[in-house]
């Protein structure tokens, strides 16, 4: 993993090419800073479990962006190579949101998800708040795909903490459930 990460602190900036809105844009995390932001890693265009992903994450966008959080998918792949995915896969048709390249690796290794074995990312889901401070991260085999509904449920509990101060959410915890407010006698005896 990465030296530069750790939850709590400014995650790491970055530029890149990709592809939104039939064209090739040049994109940058910190214009994102009145935003929450999902940057979701993936191994590469025309595979087997990349699109079921991503199509789930189309599919839940809209409520995404109700929270205020901007999606950045990212691979190793060209955004030629995107391109060229989003016009032949009916899944990743659906996809509104920037696909990002990453063709050089140096953000793959700077958020540690970079597979040299591979020459791809791994599946790695950071949630950055709107004054860009990493909030969640999440790495794993790239054989095991993600819960979309799960990435909403830990965007609504940071950002439910983040507004308020001194509150904890348990395990499971949906919107609307009871949290927690530790006690001070209890949190030093740990």
């Amino acid at each position: 993993m990465s030296e530069c990460l750790r939850i709590g602190a400014l995650a790491p900036d970055f530029t890149m090419q990709g592809f939104w809105r039939d064209d090739v844009h040049t994109f940058r995390l910190s214009d994102y800073r009145s935003k929450w932001v999902v940057v979701f890693f993936y191994p590469g265009d025309f595979t087997f479990v990349c699109p079921t992903e991503l199509e789930d994450l189309a599919k839940q966008y809209e409520t995404f962006t109700k929270l205020n959080v901007e999606i950045l998918a990212v691979s190793t792949d060209s955004v030629y190579v995107h391109k060229a995915w989003k016009g032949q896969s009916p899944a990743i048709g659906q996809v509104v949101f920037p696909m990002l390249s990453d063709s050089l690796h140096i953000v793959s290794k700077k958020y540690g998800v970079y597979s040299k074995e591979e020459g791809t990312a791994l599946r790695g889901t950071f949630l950055i708040d709107e004054g860009g401070i990493l909030r969640t991260m999440e790495i794993h085999d790239n054989g095991i795909g993600r819960s979309v509904g799960e990435l909403l449920r830990k965007v609504q509990a940071a950002q439910y903490v983040s507004a308020h101060p001194g509150t904890v959410c348990p395990a499971s915890w949906q919107p609307g459930d009871e949290t927690l407010v530790p006690s001070v006698d209890i949190v030093d005896k740990i």
